[in-house]
C-alpha cells in the first residue's frame, strides 16, 4: 500500500530534498511519517466512530441486564471500530471531489493528496475484512453480518445513490448509523428482539435534526459542492419545522423503550429530562427561523451540540438502568 500520492510533485522538488523521514505531498508541503499516519487515522473519522460506540456498548449492557463479559465488549468494540472506519474511508474516497470544494473538509487527507485514492481504497478494504473476521470469529456471525450490511448501506445506498440526488439523503441514508445497537444486542444474545429495534429507531429519528442543524451552519459549503442537503434546497422555516417534528418523534420513541425493555425509573427519568431540553432547543431554533433571522443568528450549533449530549445521555441511561435493579 502506498503511503502517499506523489503524482505531480515536480514543483515540490524545486524546494530542496526532503530529509530521510520526510517526503512531500503533491501540494508541495513537507510530509513526515507522523503526518502520513495521522492522515490515515483521519480517513476513518474517529469522532464518528466514538458516536457509534456510544450506541453499541449500552445496548450490550441492556441486553445482558447487567455487565456483559469484558472480552466480548472489547471484541465488539474492536470489530465495530474497524467496520465504521472502513465505511468512513470508502466515503472519503467516493466524496473526495466534494471534500475539495467544501471549506470544512478541504484539509482532509485525500484533498491534500497525502493519501492516494487507490491506497485509501485498499486501506478501507483491509479494515472491512478485519471487522468481519473479528466480529465473526470473536463475537458471532450475525453481528458480523449486520456490520457488513451497515457498511454496504452507507457506501452504496447513502454515499453513491442518495447523497448527491435528494434532500432526503440523510433521512434514509442515516439508516446505516442505526445498526450499532443491533450489533451490540446480538453480540450478547445472538438474536434480534424488539428492544434493539427501539434503540435503532431512536438513532433513526435523531439523525435528521442532528445533521440538518450542522447543515444549517455549513449551508454555503454544501451549496458550493452541489450537495442537496435540506437547508440548501428549502427555506430556514421549513427546515426548522422538520427538525422540530423529528425531535418530537425522537423523544417519544426514546420513552417507548421504557415499557418495551422493562427498564426501571432511571431510564425514563433521564430520557424525559434530556428530551425536554432537546425539544426546547428545537422550538427555539424553529422560532428564530420563523422570525427570519440570519444564518448566524439562527445558532443551529446549539441544537447540534446538545443533540450529541442527548444521545449519549439516553444510551448511557439505558446501560446503567439494569445495574441498579
Amino acid at each position: 500500500m502506498t503511503a502517499l500520492d506523489l503524482t505531480g510533485d515536480a514543483a515540490a522538488a524545486d524546494r530542496g530534498p526532503a530529509t530521510r523521514d520526510e517526503t512531500r505531498g503533491s501540494s508541495g508541503e513537507r510530509v513526515t511519517a507522523r503526518d502520513v499516519v495521522s492522515a490515515y487515522v483521519n480517513l476513518t473519522k474517529p469522532r464518528i466512530i466514538e458516536l457509534l460506540l456510544v450506541t453499541t456498548v449500552p445496548a450490550m449492557f441492556l441486553a445482558a441486564r447487567g455487565v456483559p463479559p469484558l472480552t466480548l465488549v472489547l471484541l465488539t468494540m474492536l470489530g465495530g471500530c474497524f467496520a465504521a472506519a472502513s465505511a468512513n474511508v470508502f466515503n472519503c474516497v467516493l466524496d473526495r471531489d466534494i471534500d475539495e470544494r467544501m471549506r470544512r473538509t478541504r484539509r482532509r487527507a485525500l484533498p491534500r493528496h497525502m493519501v492516494g485514492p487507490r491506497a485509501a481504497t485498499v486501506f478501507g478494504a483491509v479494515l472491512g475484512v478485519a471487522a468481519t473476521l473479528v466480529l465473526g470469529y470473536g463475537v458471532n456471525w450475525l453481528s458480523a453480518g449486520l456490520a457488513l450490511g451497515a457498511n454496504a448501506f452507507y457506501v452504496f445506498v447513502y454515499t453513491m445513490l442518495l447523497k448527491r440526488r435528494t434532500p432526503q439523503n440523510i433521512v434514509w441514508g442515516g439508516i446505516a448509523g442505526c445498526f450499532p445497537p443491533l450489533i451490540g444486542w446480538t453480540a450478547v444474545t445472538g438474536h434480534i428482539a424488539l428492544a434493539p429495534f427501539v434503540l435503532f429507531a431512536i438513532v433513526f429519528f435523531w439523525t435528521p435534526p442532528h445533521t440538518w442543524a450542522l447543515a444549517f451552519r455549513y449551508r454555503a459549503d454544501y451549496a458550493a459542492a452541489d450537495v442537496p442537503m435540506l437547508p440548501v434546497v428549502r427555506s430556514a422555516p421549513v427546515v426548522a419545522r422538520q427538525i422540530l417534528v423529528y425531535s418530537v418523534v425522537t423523544v417519544l420513541v426514546s420513552l417507548a423503550l421504557w415499557p418495551v425493555a422493562q427498564t426501571g425509573w432511571l431510564y425514563p427519568s433521564v430520557a424525559g429530562v434530556a428530551g425536554l431540553v432537546f425539544l426546547v432547543e428545537a422550538v427555539q431554533l424553529h422560532n428564530r427561523a420563523r422570525a427570519g433571522l440570519t444564518d448566524a443568528a439562527l445558532r443551529p450549533m446549539r441544537l447540534f451540540h446538545w443533540s450529541n449530549s442527548y444521545l449519549a445521555l439516553v444510551f448511557v441511561a439505558a446501560a446503567v438502568d439494569p445495574l441498579l435493579r
